[in-house]
């Protein structure tokens, strides 16, 4: 599991499309306190899209540290 905070999704109609909700969790994971959803929308949504986006600026950090 990536090193990010998880959802336990208490009350969040879009946790099944959710990486903080749906990835597996790892021995010593932690959690919001509390739900992010407040009703409307969530902040700290993570759809399959913003994991690719997340992707790819890791990729271009690696590059530019690694001087390519």
């Amino acid at each position: 599991m990536p090193d990010i905070t998880m959802c336990k999704g208490e009350g969040c109609p879009i946790k099944n499309h959710c990486h903080r909700h749906i990835e597996k969790p790892s021995d010593y994971q932690s959690y919001f306190a509390e739900s992010p959803w407040d009703g409307e929308k969530c902040e700290m949504f993570w759809s399959d899209n913003s994991q690719q986006i997340w992707d790819e600026l890791k990729s271009i950090l690696n590059d530019k540290n690694t001087g390519d």
